[in-house]
């Protein structure tokens, strides 16, 4: 049901009077979806950085914490997925989510493609700890982990990035992990090393070695330029010193599953206690104390 702002007032006060049910829902409905339309409205006039249109190109890297900070990047990977599955973006994963012996991997980039996804997606750049109780140990005692996210954009072909081949090494190797047999029989996966400035990219979930070598070169492209952006590689190096090491006392964001349910961010202070709906990918509002925060 389509209702103009305008006309909302005077329908819930018929509706109230005529005691209608059905129409006092349709109201309510139409209420929620105009109060969310006027939040992304919000959210969006706070986006006016240079590159914050652009499609988010997503790192995960697991921490302390072994098998669990490996699954932990799963989890978060997930979360991600939820939130771009539900604003109905485009989302390709660069390497097997799996690739761990155990359970997860130890790190996972993650292509989101939507409007202004770089400059939502700022606001999850930095350490992530999780506690919980293990599924791994027998003894059900309660873990932490950490995992880093990282989040740059990803340029387009208007920006010219030149990449000598001398510059580079291009090794191929077998996708691990499930991916059907002709992935698994040939060397269809492409790392790309950037030897001037240690960058390291992979593809591997194409089954064409070509495709994966395309989305490589993009990834390396995109960091490359965020170095250039930063001017320096040291800024680089800096950015990570300022993003903190993947342990205890960096965090951005903490998820607690025990002894009570509370998933609050370190930096604004935001915080709610349904961690189920977060991991599902409802993290608009932690965007939103971000990037308020980020504006004082």
């Amino acid at each position: 049901m389509n209702i103009h702002v305008n006309h909302l007032t005077d329908l819930k006060r018929i509706a109230t009077n005529e005691n209608d049910e059905n129409l006092l829902k349709e109201i309510k409905c139409a209420s929620e979806e105009l109060e969310k339309e006027l939040t992304v409205f919000e959210t969006k006039t706070k986006l006016i950085g240079q590159y914050d249109k652009k499609n988010a190109i997503v790192s995960i890297h697991a921490g302390a914490g072994g098998i669990e900070s490996c699954d932990w990047v799963g989890m978060l990977a997930r979360m991600y997925f939820k939130w771009a599955e539900k604003k109905g973006f485009e989302i390709n994963i660069t390497n097997d989510l799996n690739s761990n012996d155990e359970a997860g991997s130890k790190n996972v980039t993650i292509i989101i493609k939507g409007e202004y996804t770089y400059g939502f997606l700022c606001s999850e750049i930095g350490v992530h700890r999780l506690v919980r109780f293990s599924p791994f140990d027998s003894n059900r005692r309660r873990h932490t982990s950490f995992c880093s996210v990282d989040v740059i954009p990803e340029i387009d072909d208007t920006i010219n990035i030149f990449i000598d081949d001398k510059d580079i090494r291009i090794d191929t190797y077998r996708a691990s992990g499930a991916g059907g047999q002709h992935v698994n029989k040939t060397d269809s996966a492409v790392r790309i090393t950037h030897i001037s400035t240690g960058l390291v990219v992979q593809s591997q979930n194409d089954r064409s070695q070509m495709r994966n070598k395309i989305v490589a070169m993009k990834l390396l492209k995109s960091k490359l330029y965020e170095l250039k952006k930063r001017q320096q590689f040291m800024s680089y190096k800096k950015h990570h010193i300022e993003k903190g090491f993947i342990k205890w006392g960096n965090q951005i964001r903490s998820y607690i599953f025990v002894p009570y349910q509370l998933v609050k961010d370190h930096r604004t202070g935001y915080k709610v206690s349904q961690i189920a709906s977060v991991m599902d990918g409802e993290i608009d509002e932690f965007i939103n104390a971000y990037l308020l925060w980020k504006i004082k």
